[in-house]
């Protein structure tokens, strides 16, 4: 009786470990292969994407596309890092072949970053299959929307295949980009979270005239299926391909978007360089402990700072010693994620007045700040006094008008 009972036990236990490994959310490209790739057949198809385009087998879709005998795969797109992930933040991509399937490769993030008529003189339908982080800064929503113009204005199909955002379905922080502060890194006037998956995004951008000149493509999503708008990308089940060098877990979306501002100063260390990109506020005058206990006494809800100090291994602050903080975001839907950077910089502003990234910052990174920010009210708001009220509802005012309006494209 007793060997019955462990016997049925253990086959209990397998049976919950199958379940929990296996993803609740099929993504798009794992949706259309169930369709047998009804709506590429008999098209000739072209493909952006990067190592983030795979399966929950982590098989690219650059190969699934390619051996699918319905589909007739004619060309790749690489946006920032390249198709298979071989090229460094910032870094200009060439055009190439592809070495595993020897289809050309066209550079969207080089001399070109929408693709030409060219480009796409042998294809009839674009597809875009990436993992983006949620945040309007992340160059990959840019690319796509250029895309979207591109197949407009080349009478050409554009398909999204939809996967999770990181940030939720949820979450909608920061302002609208302003007129004069349009760039790839805030091509949409869209706030700073926006709360929509890409390919809700598209929908979006394909029916309120976003795109240059108003024009509006033949778009197709194709939708997961399992995903909800509260889920992390913990939830999902699926599992995680850095999205980009810095990028490389999960949980870095929510750092991306708590430091990334700043860290286009130039100034503060977000971590690039070091083993948490993105995880930290860090100068060589700063007292670990101080800033530490001043951070924490503002009684952030579901984030603490943890007093550290390290020597980055490259980039700006290579084999120096810093001091800051590391953060850490216990609950991610608790916290304004954008505050934070500029709570740093309130607190920095207090132990160390003399000490102001604005003032240390070069004109050219000043530039790239307000880009980033979408406009430099921003900025100019927040130097006044150093204090996070003054700019706090300048950063909610569009949120209410900008989610009543995205609901509109909610496809979960």
């Amino acid at each position: 009786m007793r060997k019955i009972f462990y016997s049925v036990f253990l086959l209990i236990v397998s049976f919950s470990m199958i379940i929990a490994q296996t993803p609740k959310v099929k993504t798009g490209i794992e949706v259309l292969r169930d369709r047998h790739f009804d709506i590429l057949k008999g098209k000739r198809v072209g493909l952006i994407t990067n190592p983030t385009g795979v399966d929950k087998e982590l098989k690219s879709t650059v190969d699934i596309l390619f051996e699918a005998p319905e589909v007739k795969l004619v060309a790749l797109y690489g946006p920032e890092h390249g198709v298979r992930g071989d090229f460094s933040a910032g870094e200009k991509v060439k055009t190439y072949k592809d070495p595993a399937t020897q289809l050309p490769v066209y550079s969207l993030y080089g001399k070109t970053q929408k693709p030409t008529a060219e480009m796409l003189k042998d294809i009839d339908v674009l597809v875009y299959d990436i993992q983006d982080n949620g945040c309007r800064s992340y160059t990959y929503i840019s690319t796509m929307g250029v895309a979207m113009e591109a197949a407009a204005e080349n009478n050409k199909e554009f398909v999204v295949l939809d996967r999770p955002n990181p940030l939720t379905g949820e979450k909608v922080e920061g302002n609208l980009v302003e007129d004069g502060f349009i760039s790839f890194v805030s091509q949409f006037k869209i706030p700073y979270v926006y709360g929509l998956t890409c390919g809700e995004l598209a929908k979006m951008l394909n029916e309120e005239a976003m795109l240059s000149k108003g024009v509006k493509c033949k778009l197709t999503v194709v939708p997961m299926e399992g995903w909800e708008r509260s889920m992390t990308f913990e939830q999902t089940g699926l599992p995680w391909v850095p999205a980009s060098p810095h990028v490389p877990h999960k949980d870095a979306s929510e750092y991306y978007v708590a430091t990334g501002v700043l860290g286009e100063l130039g100034v503060i260390s977000e971590g690039v360089g070091y083993t948490v990109p993105f995880e930290i506020f860090a100068a060589d005058w700063i007292d670990q402990k101080k800033l530490a206990d001043k951070m924490n006494a503002l009684n952030i809800e579901g984030v603490k700072f943890r007093p550290l100090t390290f020597k980055p291994y490259y980039g700006t602050w290579a084999k120096k010693d810093l001091h800051g903080v590391q953060i850490h975001i216990f609950d991610m839907k608790k916290v304004n994620l954008l505050s934070l950077q500029y709570l740093f910089l309130q607190v920095n502003n207090e132990l160390y007045p003399n000490k102001n990234p604005f003032k240390l910052a070069k004109k050219d990174r000043i530039k790239f700040f307000d880009q980033v920010a979408g406009t430099s009210k921003v900025r100019e708001l927040f130097s006044k006094n150093m204090k996070y009220d003054d700019i706090k509802d300048f950063l909610n005012k569009d949120i209410e008008a900008f989610r009543e309006k995205s609901k509109k494209y909610f496809m979960y």
